[in-house]
């Protein structure tokens, strides 16, 4: 496959199709999406935690977040003036509205919303020039989200990210569906279903074909979740996507927000190393095994403080504080850290530039 077409989401044009993935908490803040956007792809900022390093974290860490959102954008605006640039933001967020709506504000060009079905996002964005886009993993999500969104908003999604089963952080799946998939294992090239999913993907695709033909629109789909070379790339657009979403390959980039111990980890990594492992709120994740992830096995992890980061999480019960392990992560602390990371983090083997990544997964 040659050239490949620029990615246009509306009044949006990236020269290259190449989202970058919203990672949290802090490793895809201003300097790694400015970079991405400066590249001709789109970067995206994660909102999660986002205002951890803001001295009022702690005793107000609603307020430290929606301040940073701003903060971070104008700084990734001051590296890439003429890119696009979005955020990331979990539907599954305590006060979800408010940090949408707090993007849109500070002049976001794009939200990306999943970790739970973002129904009413449209509600946020109305009268504004920001894009929309769900991330979806199954067809059904797909039907759920365009069905409500037509009914209730008339109107469609922006742009659809699918995100597949070998996918960094938060997964969309059940345990039981990502065993499926055979992407539950600790060597999961060797039994991931490739052509199951791809199938799972022309499902979505109908899905959203058939809400953009009502509108007489062409919604974009974005194929996300263990692209990590061109061949991926190439993969996926043959399947019919307008572009993909990459996280993990930019993680050892020079720009990238992580501390370098938390690339190194990546760099260091085996592919045995890195498994499913629950996260407090119930859902599956993908991780770099690490003396955390071993110690929360078998042990309820000490919660001095609740930083009211999910909707749906309650200290009394769950087996450890994510902020606390992911912020862990973004200070550099790996051994009391949660390390995300997608299927393909082994393969890292040294630190490029974005420009480079860029090249290698859609240069000419």
């Amino acid at each position: 496959m040659g050239i490949f077409n620029p990615l246009v989401i509306g009044d949006l044009k990236a020269e290259r199709p190449v989202i970058q993935g919203g990672m949290g908490v802090g490793i895809s803040l201003s300097s790694l999406a400015g970079a991405v956007a400066k590249a001709g792809g789109i970067g995206i900022i994660s909102t999660a935690q986002i205002g951890f390093r803001d001295p009022d974290f702690l005793k107000a860490p609603l307020e430290a977040n929606l301040r940073a959102i701003k903060t971070e954008l104008d700084k990734a605006r001051a590296l890439a003036p003429k890119g696009i640039l979005g955020f990331n933001i979990m539907v599954a967020t305590k006060n979800y509205a408010l940090y949408v709506k707090e993007a849109v504000k500070a002049g976001a060009d794009l939200i990306i919303s999943g970790a739970g079905l973002p129904v009413s996002l449209p509600e946020f964005v109305k009268g504004t020039k920001t894009r929309i886009a769900p991330i979806v993993s199954t067809a059904k999500s797909a039907l759920v989200i365009c069905k409500m969104w037509d009914r209730k908003y008339a109107r469609i999604p922006d742009m659809v990210v699918i995100e597949g089963p070998l996918a960094g952080g938060h997964l969309g799946f059940s345990r039981d569906q990502l065993k499926d998939y055979g992407a539950d294992t600790e060597n999961v090239t060797e039994t991931y279903d490739q052509a199951a999913y791809d199938q799972e993907i022309q499902e979505i695709m109908g899905v959203v074909k058939q809400y953009g033909d009502k509108y007489r629109q062409h919604i974009p789909v974005v194929v996300a979740g263990g692209i990590y070379t061109r061949e991926d790339v190439e993969h996926a657009m043959e399947l019919g996507a307008d572009g993909v979403q990459v996280a993990t390959r930019f993680v050892t980039t020079e720009e990238c927000d992580a501390p370098m111990c938390y690339k190194q980890a990546y760099i260091d990594a085996k592919e045995e190393d890195i498994v499913i492992t629950k996260s407090p709120v119930g859902m599956p994740g993908r991780a770099i095994k690490n003396a955390f992830l071993d110690y929360v096995s078998g042990h309820k992890a000490e919660i001095r403080h609740c930083y009211q980061c999910l909707e749906h999480c309650d200290p009394r019960t769950v087996p450890y504080c994510i902020t606390r392990a992911l912020v862990g992560a973004a200070e550099g602390d790996l051994d009391h850290a949660l390390l995300f990371c997608g299927s393909n983090a082994y393969r890292a083997d040294k630190i490029e530039t974005v420009d480079q990544v860029m090249e290698a997964l859609v240069g000419v």
